[in-house]
């Protein structure tokens, strides 16, 4: 593949947004970041990424209706959904999977794991 994946990335935290970006362009990602769920929709309709890395507190839109209006999209209805978060109940993730993400990384997370996942996702 000679293009690189892109990658969306939407957390309120400054500091998760910038680090989870910065891991990802690290890795050889392209990276779009949102810092909040409405914000992250708006890029995901305009640029179609090829994953997308939520987190589920948010302000305008949390994790759980970005996923189901990314869903509710042609362009953005099939591409993997990583929803990351510090709510661990298991009520929690079966809500996320619901709303349609395909995997649930609980904070705090590894920057290991996390590019696991985010490889598992893409396929690499």
């Amino acid at each position: 593949m000679s293009e690189r994946p892109l990658v969306l990335v939407a957390d309120d935290d400054p500091d998760i947004l910038s680090l989870v970006t910065l891991r990802l362009g690290l890795d050889g990602y392209e990276v779009i970041g949102a810092p909040d769920g409405e914000r992250a929709v708006e890029e995901a309709l305009e640029r179609t990424p090829d994953l997308a890395i939520i987190d589920v507190t948010m302000p305008k839109l949390d994790g759980y209706e970005v996923a189901e209006r990314l869903r509710q999209h042609e362009p953005t209805s099939a591409i993997p959904i990583i929803l990351l978060t510090a709510r661990v109940q298991d009520s929690d993730v079966a809500r996320g999977i619901e709303a349609g993400a395909d995997d649930y990384v609980k904070k705090p997370f590894s920057t290991a794991d996390l590019r696991m996942r985010v490889q598992a996702a893409l396929g690499r």
